[in-house]
């Protein structure tokens, strides 16, 4: 199960047990019904069934991003092994695509911008780490190992291993996320 991984992720970050983990942390608790609604969403059960589990999911996600201030629609699509890192101001579209072994900070948005061809949701890969307060945004592609820098304005595609930052980001160096993740 994704989520045993996203515990064991933050189990290693922090040197606690899970108990103290899932008492403690809001990321956690957002992951948590995430995982437990996407695995519903992506079911192939009966519509019958589906659609009153999945009006429930609305409700217990709306609640937790009341409470934690983490948006994680369940139609979104997250690799194994995420972490986020505070809680708060955190807004993830519903259409997103993030790859495995991501971390996300507080106060990032990961959602829908631009015009015609241009307009759409970012596809992040893995390894990514994206600081505070960032931005990624439009019909674009972030590659593997990519650090983006707190406070970025991502709107272009971003090649792998390699840091962005400013606004709009720019790649400053070829680091990759080594190191972060």
């Amino acid at each position: 199960m994704r989520f045993a991984k996203d515990l064991k992720k933050y189990k290693k970050y922090s040197g606690r047990s899970s108990l103290v983990l899932l008492l403690t942390q809001q990321g956690l608790w957002a992951l948590f019904w995430y995982r437990l609604f996407n695995k519903v969403y992506r079911s192939d059960w009966p519509k019958v069934v589906k659609a009153p589990l999945l009006l429930i999911g609305v409700l217990i996600q709306k609640h937790i991003e009341i409470i934690t201030g983490i948006m994680l629609p369940y139609s979104a699509t997250v690799g194994s092994y995420f972490y986020i890192g505070h809680f708060g101001g955190i807004i993830i579209n519903s259409k997103a695509v993030i790859g495995d072994n991501c971390n996300i900070s507080q106060g990032v948005t990961i959602g829908v911008s631009g015009r015609g061809a241009r307009r759409g949701v970012p596809i992040i890969g893995d390894n990514v780490y994206i600081g505070a307060n960032a931005t990624v945004a439009g019909n674009i592609s972030v590659g593997n190992d990519v650090v983006i820098a707190a406070n970025s304005l991502v709107v272009a595609n971003v090649p792998e291993a390699t840091t962005v930052m400013g606004v709009p980001a720019a790649h400053v160096s070829s680091n990759s996320s080594k190191g972060y993740i």
